[in-house]
């Protein structure tokens, strides 16, 4: 897979696929830490003579235009860190992105409107996605892939593009692959996995897979209600999306290397913190909702990160944007920091959970901007995006430079 080092971008327009999907209240930024980890690449190219256009998508709009998700702050937020305007093109393609990039100088930047505020972003049918990859082609005379959060989907902007123009990885995507690689093939033993966040369904299917990887998985979060449904225990109000059946072979499987937390914290709601009380694993109540691990499962799981060579750690321990509900998470965060061995924090609940709590990334030996892409990438899976960046160009076109 080539580097941005290896592509001569002097005086070329570089198309760069970011990930910069935040976390929003409003119109306002909740974490602008996948912003910042654009920053490198984007950079880079600047110093180097192009113009860069940065494309990315924010949220779900479903394939239309929804102003609540347009990334007109994200473009704010961009230009106020590179410290130099960048103008935000009106559509995602089309006639107003190619009039932007058309004026396109070297040394400046542009972001286009959310990808898919267009259907032929994440269309699943191919020739419409193909489509909609050579309207973005025409913009520019280079690709950048450096959204490694979006590398596990099948997307216009990911999968296809990166074939209608010579492309390269960019330094995020370069130093994520060798962070995980570092994870499956060369971990230091003990290995640890903790394991949250607030679904199941799309754990659950990887989890048997990091069986093989890890000497210990540590569970929290929503995952945890599925587990303790598998076993016949009440489960409450707590969301449960994973499968059953799989959960339970999960646990016959992994015998003592799965670890459920011995107490949990509930409550009626994550908006009602005076109901929240501290309860045995397999306690909940009717009407209750678990919504984070409790202190005997948070010191015993910090104690097992302490001891750790390598930690990989996905997902919150509960609803950590509450303060009630954000003991377990700080924790094991806590204990990640205190831990000098090979840390890797992965996703983005996870890394804006963390820096919330005021600890920069540097304190940890790497900080993945992609939960889902990590967990397939340590899956064994095969990435779509990754699989793009590594193949030559098999198309060209007339593209305006």
């Amino acid at each position: 897979m080539r580097s941005i080092d290896d592509l001569a971008v002097s005086g070329q327009r570089v198309l760069v696929r970011a990930d910069l999907n935040v976390p929003m209240d409003g119109w306002r930024i909740a974490d602008d830490g996948k912003i910042r980890a654009a920053l490198p690449t984007v950079k880079a190219l600047l110093a180097r003579g192009a113009g860069v256009i940065v494309c990315s998508h924010l949220g779900r709009p479903g394939g239309r235009p929804e102003p609540a998700l347009s990334l007109a702050p994200v473009a704010d937020r961009l230009g106020q860190l590179l410290n130099r305007p960048v103008e935000l093109a009106a559509s995602p393609a089309g006639p107003a992105a190619a009039a932007v990039a058309g004026a396109l100088r070297p040394g400046a930047v542009a972001v286009l409107e959310n990808l898919r505020f267009s259907p032929g972003e994440t269309s699943r049918d191919d020739a419409e996605r193909a489509a909609f990859a050579g309207q973005l082609a025409a913009l520019a005379g280079q690709y950048v892939g450096d959204a490694f959060g979006a590398v596990h989907r099948r997307h216009a902007s990911v999968a296809e593009l990166p074939a209608l123009l010579p492309h390269a990885a960019g330094y995020l995507v370069q130093a994520e692959i060798a962070a995980l690689q570092r994870l499956t093939q060369r971990a230091e033993r003990p290995c640890v996995v903790v394991l949250g966040g607030a679904t199941a369904a799309g754990k659950l299917p990887v989890l048997a897979h990091l069986l093989g990887l890890a000497d210990e998985i540590l569970i929290g979060g929503a995952v945890t209600a599925t587990f303790l449904a598998a076993l016949g225990f009440p489960a409450g109000r707590s969301r449960q999306d994973g499968d059953l059946a799989v959960a339970r072979a999960i646990l016959d499987q992994a015998s003592a290397r799965l670890v459920l937390p011995p107490d949990l914290v509930i409550a009626a709601s994550p908006a009602q913190p005076q109901t929240a009380r501290v309860v045995a694993a397999g306690a909940i109540r009717p009407g209750q909702m678990l919504l984070d691990i409790g202190p005997r499962a948070a010191q015993h799981y910090a104690a097992r990160i302490t001891a750790a060579r390598t930690v990989f750690w996905n997902g919150p321990m509960g609803v950590a944007e509450v303060p009630r509900f954000a003991a377990g998470t700080r924790v094991v965060a806590s204990a990640m920091v205190r831990n000098r061995a090979f840390t890797v924090i992965g996703g983005g609940d996870t890394g804006a959970a963390v820096r919330a709590f005021g600890y920069p990334a540097s304190l940890f030996s790497h900080v993945s901007t992609g939960g889902g892409a990590s967990l397939e990438f340590l899956a064994g899976r095969e990435l779509p995006g990754l699989v793009a960046l590594e193949q030559d160009v098999t198309a060209t076109a007339s593209h305006a430079r």
